[in-house]
């Protein structure tokens, strides 16, 4: 299948630069694959969509301001930790070790160190294929210095002069490692939450820290021979029992979001049962690959070539995709993270 086959075109007028406000108040596309129909409300309205007994499944993960300058102005972009180093430079299960972007890259040579601040250094340890390095932080308190001295990693086509985006984190952010929002989750608020619960909607949690790869288009001219990315991710024992209970007895699988969705289909087995786990995904889901157990899924409107796409694609088809996409400008939806987003029943 030609990549090509899902690109469309996108003025920037319709890229969001920034949330709505209130964030439930964003557009909502709802489409039934069962009747074919297409409905355009809020996002305010979605408990009344939803029935009781849905389940949502959202990801936890929170943003960290992954984006660090050194002392001479060059630019360092934490990309994924490595929670199970691949060479002996380093011990297994050492923490602060980061897969990176560097600006620069001549400065960031295997053995060269710089600085954050006086207590806050880094050294590189291995250049990738991929041009990325390998970067041990040393800090008495990394989380800490992380907060005072990184700035929030924004997709480059949002603009904006702050270093902190606090908007770019959803309400229920709590395990911290992702370096791009797990955007779906956005547009939920207090309101959204107190109505889910009168409504008789389960909510479960689920953590995939997400990274880099997410966003980026693929470059293959076959989806086929694309190299997805991993991520860490985790699903509880609990978490994993509750929603087998929840879909043997027929309620709905709701994913807010990619990350949510691709989290249960890699742990979902080939009879659809859930098997708890922790530890790096790289499922690519496209058309003609079989959901195993998702009834239904959340989800924002998303770049051009990318595997997100690709995924939501494999869910409702692709020229469906596309067309919904071009009834959203018609619409005047805004796309992409900070953008509306759609309900696919």
């Amino acid at each position: 299948m030609k990549t090509a086959t899902f690109d469309y075109h996108l003025l920037k007028k319709f890229i969001a630069q920034r949330p709505a406000s209130p964030r439930d108040s964003s557009k909502l596309l709802v489409y039934s694959k069962s009747t074919l129909r297409v409905e355009h409300r809020k996002f305010s309205d979605l408990p009344n969509l939803l029935q009781p007994g849905d389940v949502l499944v959202l990801n936890e993960s929170k943003v960290i301001p992954a984006r660090l300058e050194t002392r001479e102005g060059r630019e360092v972009f934490l990309a994924k930790e490595i929670k199970s180093p691949p060479t002996p430079l380093y011990k297994r299960g050492e923490k602060n070790v980061w897969e990176c972007l560097v600006r620069g890259g001549k400065y960031f040579q295997i053995g060269s160190t710089f600085e954050i601040a006086e207590s806050f250094t880094g050294d590189v340890l291995e250049i990738l294929e991929n041009g990325e390095r390998v970067i041990r932080f040393h800090s008495k308190n990394f989380t800490k210095d992380l907060e005072k001295f990184g700035a929030t990693p924004l997709p480059p086509y949002i603009h904006s002069p702050a270093k902190k985006v606090p908007q770019y984190q959803t309400i229920y952010a709590k395990k911290s490692g992702s370096v791009a929002a797990p955007t779906a989750g956005l547009h939920f608020t207090p309101r959204i939450f107190k109505k889910l619960k009168r409504r008789g909607v389960q909510v479960e949690k689920i953590t995939l820290h997400v990274g880099l790869g997410t966003f980026a288009p693929v470059k293959a001219e076959k989806i086929e021979d694309h190299n997805m990315h991993s991520e860490f991710f985790t699903l509880s024992e609990k978490v994993a029992k509750r929603l087998n209970s929840y879909k043997k007895e027929d309620r709905r699988i709701i994913a807010v979001g990619s990350t949510s969705c691709r989290v249960l289909e890699s742990c979902a087995d080939a009879h659809g049962k859930l098997h708890a786990k922790t530890g790096e995904t790289d499922i690519f889901i496209f058309p003609g690959c079989k959901f195993k157990f998702i009834d239904a899924m959340l989800t924002n409107f998303h770049l051009p070539k990318s595997t997100l796409i690709m995924l939501v694609a494999a869910f409702v088809g692709r020229e469906k995709i596309l067309e919904l996409y071009e009834i959203a400008k018609k619409e005047n939806y805004r796309f992409f993270s900070f953008g509306d987003t759609m309900l696919l029943l």
